[in-house]
C-alpha cells in the first residue's frame, strides 16, 4: 500500500529535485544518454515505479526496446557506444559506493570524454535519480500505471 502519495509529497521537496532536473536540462548532457543513465539506476535500486517512467519516456523519445532490454548486461553486448559504457559504469559505480570507492580508472574514463563541470552534471544526474528511487520506494509509490507527461 502506497505511504505518501506523489501528490502528497511537500512542496519543497519536489520543488527542490524539480529545480536540479531544470538544471540537467540546461547542462548540456545528452538527454538520450541520461535516460539510459535513469533507467539503469534504477535497475539497480529495484525502483519499479522510475523503471516503469523511464522505460515509457525513453521508448517514446525514440530508445530502442532491445536496448533498454540489455542494459543492465551492457559490458556483454555491442549495442552501447563507448560513452555510453563509460557513463553506465560511472553511474553504478556513485550508485553502489557502498560496494567499492570510485577508481581511478573510472574517473579518468569519464574525463577521456568530459570536462570536470560535465562530470559534475553526470554526478549530479546520478545522484538526483538515486534520490527519487530511495523516495519512490520509501513511499511505495505504485508502479504500472505513469503516463507520459504526467509530472511535467
Amino acid at each position: 500500500m502506497e505511504r505518501i502519495s506523489f501528490q502528497n509529497i511537500p512542496e519543497g521537496l519536489y520543488n527542490g529535485l524539480y529545480q536540479m532536473g531544470e538544471y540537467l536540462d540546461h547542462s548540456g548532457l545528452d538527454k538520450q544518454l541520461q535516460m539510459l543513465v535513469e533507467y539503469r539506476v534504477s535497475q539497480i535500486n529495484s525502483c519499479a515505479f522510475c523503471l516503469d517512467m523511464h522505460f515509457k519516456e525513453a521508448v517514446e523519445s525514440g530508445e530502442s526496446t532491445v536496448r533498454l532490454s540489455m542494459v543492465s548486461a551492457w559490458k556483454e553486448t555491442e549495442l552501447f557506444s563507448e560513452v555510453e559504457c563509460v557513463v553506465l559504469q560511472f553511474a553504478e559505480a556513485v550508485t553502489l559506493l557502498s560496494n567499492n570507492d570510485i577508481g581511478e580508472d573510472i574517473y579518468a574514463s569519464m574525463r577521456k570524454y568530459f570536462d570536470p563541470d560535465q562530470i559534475a552534471a553526470w554526478t549530479l544526474a546520478i545522484v538526483r535519480i538515486n534520490g527519487w528511487n530511495r523516495f519512490m520506494k520509501a513511499f511505495k509509490t505504485k508502479a504500472g500505471a505513469y503516463k507520459i507527461g504526467q509530472f511535467a
